[in-house]
């Protein structure tokens, strides 16, 4: 029995393979733990593994890699055509063998332990800026039912609330200025979050040769830059320069022959 090709459709625990030869036959459907996964993986010699891009593919691509496989991440959007009749999990792992065979196929880079602990940075960031913008708002309808309007935005709220807090006149009973003491307190605390995470990021945006390169384009800091190289890394597959603000959706301005503006 000859494997070509393994499928491996992904979960937490366990997970579904289907192997298959260089004709596409399927030999091997199999279920078993990520560990049962590498015991079994470390004894085989094929030519390329596939899986789709979610929660813990990157772990074990590499894990894979370092057993001496090819491995291929794909998105899921991309291997879903490949189905051929009704899901379950051995159906998807056959399919994600036959996708990974395409020509035309993309692939997503298995990310280092850099790019992932650099993903994770950004998302415990995005999380801290939503739940200030969420504690702004609370604040900001808070105030409004009794009467009291705040400019829309967070250098308002900061300003004025400290002195609607100190305000006798105002009619704000005690409860209510308590909640607003302690809704401040945590909008404070999230601002003192995200100020240390930007340090961090402009940090490492100095330190990284393609980071500096990214925030040389016009339009591009370092939280865009950084967040750019969790997703593509190097941007090997990207060309050089124009590629990356490609990517972005970020170009430089026209400098055509046909005029100046006034």
């Amino acid at each position: 029995m000859e494997i070509h090709t393994i499928g491996i459709d992904l979960a937490k625990t366990i997970f579904h393979l289907v192997g298959v030869t260089a004709r596409g036959e399927v030999v091997v459907r199999k279920k078993c733990s990520r560990n049962q996964l590498l015991r079994f993986t470390s004894n085989l010699r094929v030519s390329l593994i596939g899986m789709e891009a979610c929660g813990g593919s990157h772990f074990l691509g590499r894990a894979l890699r370092e057993q001496g496989h090819d491995v291929r991440l794909m998105p899921a959007q991309y291997v879903k055509p490949y189905v051929k009749t009704n899901k379950n999990d051995y159906i998807d792992a056959e399919a994600i063998a036959e996708a990974v065979t395409r020509p035309s196929m993309r692939f997503v880079p298995i990310k280092t332990d850099d790019q992932l602990d650099l993903q994770s940075l950004h998302r415990v960031r995005e999380r801290w800026v939503g739940r200030r913008t969420a504690v702004i708002n609370q604040i900001r309808g808070m105030l409004l039912e009794r009467g009291i309007t705040v400019t829309k935005g967070r250098r308002h709220i900061e300003e004025s609330l400290p002195g609607i807090l100190e305000d006798s006149d105002n009619k704000l009973s005690g409860a209510l200025r308590v909640l607003l003491t302690e809704l401040r307190l945590e909008m404070q605390y999230l601002s003192r979050q995200i100020e240390e995470s930007d340090q961090l990021i402009l940090r490492i945006a100095s330190e990284l040769e393609p980071c500096r390169r990214l925030v040389a384009i016009p339009g591009i800091g370092p939280v865009i830059a950084t967040a750019t190289i969790a997703a593509i890394g190097n941007g090997a597959a990207f060309k050089k320069g124009r590629g990356f603000a490609t990517w972005l959706g970020v170009v430089p301005g026209e400098h055509s022959s046909g005029g100046n503006k006034h």
